[in-house]
């Protein structure tokens, strides 16, 4: 009597561990090269608001209440206006010269031909700008009540509401700046000229509450003085008027239509 060999079965193949996306991957590089390897970006867009409002808070004078402001202190205003410092250098200084740079030299065309799609690496850009953003607008908001007793937002939910818009508005004139630039100097060149403006309008050099009447109202219909006068509005406990919020968001659609207009990926 012959035994019978019963057929061996092959042990199934273990499941393929699940492989990073190819945006994460852009995502995480991005992260390196902008960070790490680009030390002005995390100079002038995590630190130099919060240096900012530490210099302005040794100022004695900025440190008393005044009755013209309410009651409040100079450097109680300038807490939102450093966090839309921050917004403002990583559209304006941040954005323009990486993306034009690797339109510039190719990087954009050659990943078209590649799984990983050029929306990848501008959509990792937004994300990570806005998040150094953000992040900067925590260390200010820490930095200002720890040394200087600045109050936290009292209505903190459109606080954050008026942040998200004043952050989609600041990057969208980023991203028009890099769609119309032929090259990385023209990007530099044109970012400056959109960064005066921007900083003047969000009150860098003179709080937006304590300008003229005729020229505040002027500057609240930009995106950025919008989004400073709801930032302060949400900081004294006011939600923000739905005028500062439906400005602040329409210059943000009207940016984001002209940059996807006008980009180009070579």
């Amino acid at each position: 009597m012959s035994a019978t060999t019963a057929p061996t079965r092959e042990p199934a193949a273990a499941p393929a561990a699940r492989r990073p996306s190819a945006a994460s991957a852009v995502l995480r590089t991005e992260a390196r090269l902008l960070y790490l390897r680009e030390p002005s970006v995390a100079l002038w867009v995590l630190l130099f608001p919060t240096v900012l409002l530490v210099i302005l808070g040794l100022v004695p004078g900025f440190r008393e209440a005044s009755a013209g402001l309410g009651g409040r202190r100079v450097i109680d205003l300038y807490v939102p206006i450093a966090v839309l410092l921050a917004l403002i250098m990583a559209g304006m200084q941040a954005m323009p010269p990486i993306l034009t740079g690797y339109r510039e030299r190719g990087i954009l065309r050659r990943m078209s031909a590649t799984p990983v799609r050029p929306s990848a690496l501008l959509a990792s850009q937004v994300v990570l700008l806005g998040g150094g953003s953000l992040f900067s607008a925590v260390l200010v908001a820490a930095v200002g009540r720890i040394a200087f007793g600045v109050a936290l937002p009292q209505q903190l939910g459109g606080y954050l509401l008026a942040l998200v818009l004043a952050a989609a508005s600041a990057l969208s004139l980023g991203l028009l700046v890099s769609a119309v630039a032929r090259s990385e100097k023209a990007a530099q060149a044109l970012g400056a000229v959109a960064l005066f403006p921007s900083m003047f309008t969000a009150g860098v050099w003179l709080p937006v509450q304590t300008m003229p009447h005729v020229l505040r109202t002027i500057v609240e219909y930009t995106p950025l003085g919008a989004a400073s006068g709801a930032l302060d509005q949400a900081a004294r406990g006011d939600f923000p008027g739905l005028v500062h919020l439906g400005v602040t968001a329409l210059w943000t659609v009207l940016l984001s239509a002209g940059a996807a207009r006008w980009f180009r990926w070579q």
